[in-house]
């Protein structure tokens, strides 16, 4: 089963790591990451840019406002993912919980991601995405 990881931090929390060597936390989630992969559990896992490079599509409008970061009153940040395939939620619990980057400011929102399996075989949009994930090797 895949579960999503969302690393997510307050003002407070991205304030810290602003403060942290970015050597040493390249050090950290690497050694981190290579956990990950030797378990064989590690699908993907990506950082995000500073949310005052991004936007926010609104869609309480016709047509969608468009707004330029940094965003307004917001509580936390969506800073990253990992994407892990492993047996459990508990298993993806245990591996969250080993995160380097924890501690005040900072939490860690598990999702499990749905197989394309689970979805409706007959249906021309899943039987569309199924043979482009066969011919693009994603299944």
């Amino acid at each position: 089963m895949k579960y999503m990881l969302v690393m997510r931090a307050t003002d407070e929390g991205l304030a810290k790591m602003a403060n942290v060597d970015f050597t040493e936390m390249l050090e950290t989630v690497g050694r981190f990451n290579e956990e990950l992969i030797r378990a064989g559990v590690l699908v993907a896992a990506e950082g995000l840019d500073d949310a005052a490079e991004g936007v926010v599509v609104d869609y309480s409008a016709d047509p969608p406002i468009v707004t330029d970061g940094p965003y307004g009153e917001t509580k936390e940040l969506f800073g990253g993912f990992y994407l892990l395939d492993v047996a459990s939620k508990e298993e993806a619990v245990e591996w969250a919980k080993r995160l380097p980057m924890a501690g005040p400011g900072f939490k860690t929102e598990i999702r499990r991601v749905p197989s394309i399996d689970e979805f409706p075989q007959d249906n021309e949009w899943i039987k569309m995405e199924r043979a482009w994930r066969e011919e693009t090797g994603q299944l």
